[in-house]
């Protein structure tokens, strides 16, 4: 929606959460009375609107260790702008830490917190987030649930240092690892660059998926300007949070709500700010999976329309050489919106969370360093957007983030190596007898939303030791998997359908050739039609179906890459039974 298109609701009027305090009916007593015994002021039941704060706060989300401290800042705002904020800790699924794969447990994340809103008495939310299936699976149950939310994200770690170079968060764990495999780095140097690489607070310090999905939420509009590249620790991430928390209350007041902001422009931007930065290729798959929740036709269509002849300008790990910390103190995303504003790659009157419409927000900004965000004509790429691949070898979709990839393997034909999964990739891969050489084509199949299950981040595999000995930094790569937005490489993704559903994929032999030509998004294995057709035939599922319980639920009901991979029930659910009294 433009902003010339919104008009504010009428103030004052009742809210949501006068279903469950006001008035002096036994079930209205009994709502408030409980509420009572945390020491809150009859007054504080008037009607004034009820500001969950959606906290994704734990000791084993490490991203999102410092959100406690952040929410009382988002508290203190609240409270100034008239509001009642109420703290609600959320499903946290963390990057780090969960098992088979975070990404399995963000549409879990989702409809937990989609139910967190319906069914409490919640006016409006504050989606505190930072570690990188947080940010999407908040949105998405906001998105779900249609009332005013805004985005406060935690903010990068500082700049890790070892021996005097910049360490990337993630970006130099590959890299690292790739050299004590060529022998070119001891392990106990890997061991000592490891206290370095998180020396505070915050999300990775690259522009991984966590900043992607900050600049996400900021170029969809559904955070305040200027909030992606905050560093933790600094004192205006604070003051950011405080703002947020005074905003949402005047969102509630206006009922301001995400179907006003997420709209199909506002996605274009998003995609076309995605190319500009260099961003994650897991943007891709959680852009769409929110769009599927608010009715908004997005697809992979779109991300190479409109991400095609995005240059990318801002110069930072993986794609480049610096980290967050000076892409905030360069001008940060605001300086990158202008860019794409001048050169006429911006909807300017998309509506964002301020009232004000992105161009509003940007025109007056100022780049303070143009080594990181660059000047069009330095890009490190002209054509940074994700390119998405079709063929006979990817009938839905696959997709390649060019800024990290290698020039020279952007059109290659080359001898398969297949992996029938990631364990059988584990017990060949440092094999020396393995056949394979810098011209191969690595295959890994049964890595995504059914196959690992939940499509994890392995797909940047590393190379084997005897091509590394070499020299060799890159080879191409595909599979049904994700990588991580902090890897780099000529590595196909989301390869749809995925193996473990009968896609092309899980019938690709050792010894296929295979051509890719990302000019041409094409992405072809180079056997007759006739004999595909024969493979897929006699393919056999060779993962069996869980038992119970979630991983059921997921593996029975998740979708494509293509798609989003959410789970086929929640979408298209936007704002059902929200503030329905069951009394």
């Amino acid at each position: 929606m433009s902003v010339k298109d919104f008009t504010p609701a009428p103030w004052p009027r009742k809210l949501r959460s006068t279903h469950w305090y006001s008035g002096n009916s036994r079930d209205t007593i009994y709502h408030r009375g409980w509420l009572k015994n945390q020491g809150y002021p009859h007054d504080l039941f008037d009607g004034r609107p009820i500001i969950g704060i959606l906290n994704t706060w734990s000791d084993l989300t490490p991203c999102n260790g410092h959100l406690r401290e952040l929410a009382e800042k988002v508290k203190a705002g609240v409270w100034e702008a008239g509001g009642f904020p109420v703290e609600v800790p959320v499903f946290s699924a963390s990057e780090n830490t969960f098992r088979p794969t975070a990404m399995m447990f963000r549409n879990l994340a989702a409809l937990a917190i989609e139910e967190t809103i319906r069914g409490q008495p919640i006016d409006g939310a504050v989606l505190m987030v930072g570690c990188d299936k947080t940010t999407p699976s908040l949105m998405m149950a906001a998105a779900s649930c249609d009332v005013p939310s805004i985005v406060v994200t935690g903010g990068p770690m500082l700049n890790g240092y070892f021996q005097g170079e910049r360490v990337g968060s993630g970006t130099h764990l590959w890299k690292f690892s790739e050299m004590v495999k060529a022998g070119e780095m001891t392990q106990e140097e890997f061991l000592e660059a490891e206290q370095s690489m998180s020396r505070s607070s915050g999300t990775c310090n690259t522009m991984g998926t966590a900043s992607s999905m900050a600049s996400m939420a900021e170029a969809l509009g559904m955070a305040l300007s200027g909030n992606a590249a905050i560093p933790a620790v600094d004192s205006r991430r604070r003051v950011m949070a405080q703002l947020s928390g005074r905003r949402i209350v005047q969102m509630v007041k206006d009922d301001l709500k995400p179907s006003d902001i997420l709209t199909k422009e506002a996605f274009e931007n998003a995609i076309r700010t995605n190319g500009a930065i260099g961003g994650s290729t897991n943007a891709v798959i959680h852009m769409l999976a929110l769009a599927g929740r608010v009715g908004i036709d997005l697809t992979l269509d779109d991300w190479d329309r409109c991400g095609r002849d995005v240059a990318t300008i801002v110069n930072l790990m993986p794609s480049g050489k610096y980290l967050m910390e000076e892409f905030f103190y360069a001008g940060g995303l605001p300086v990158v919106l202008k860019r794409l504003g001048e050169s006429g790659q911006l909807h300017k009157d998309a509506l964002t969370v301020s009232g004000a419409s992105i161009w509003d927000e940007v025109k007056d900004v100022v780049n303070h360093n143009e080594d990181v965000i660059l000047p069009l004509e330095k890009a490190l790429t002209q054509q940074g957007g994700i390119a998405v691949l079709r063929g006979n070898l990817a009938p839905k979709g696959a997709v390649l983030k060019p800024s990290a990839a290698s020039e020279h393997l952007l059109k290659h034909k080359g001898r398969a190596v297949v992996f029938e999964d990631i364990d059988d990739y584990k017990a060949k891969i440092n094999d020396e007898a393995l056949d394979i050489d810098e011209t191969c084509i690595m295959v890994l199949k049964n890595c995504g939303p059914k196959g690992y299950p939940g499509m994890a981040e392995v797909g940047n595999m590393g190379l084997p030791p005897k091509v590394l000995k070499k020299g060799i930094t890159d080879m191409i790569r595909i599979s049904d998997a994700r990588m991580s937005g902090t890897a780099y490489g000529t590595v196909i993704l989301h390869t749809s359908p995925e193996a473990a559903a009968g896609g092309p994929l899980a019938v690709v032999k050792d010894g296929d050739m295979i051509e890719l030509d990302v000019e041409s998004r094409r992405l072809h294995l180079d056997i007759p039609d006739e004999e595909l057709a024969a493979r897929l035939a006699a393919w056999k599922p060779t993962h069996d179906l869980p038992g119970s319980g979630y991983a059921w639920l997921h593996q029975s009901h998740v979708e494509g890459a293509d798609t989003g991979a959410d789970l086929d029930f929640l979408k298209g659910c936007r704002g059902n039974d929200v503030g329905k009294d069951s009394h």
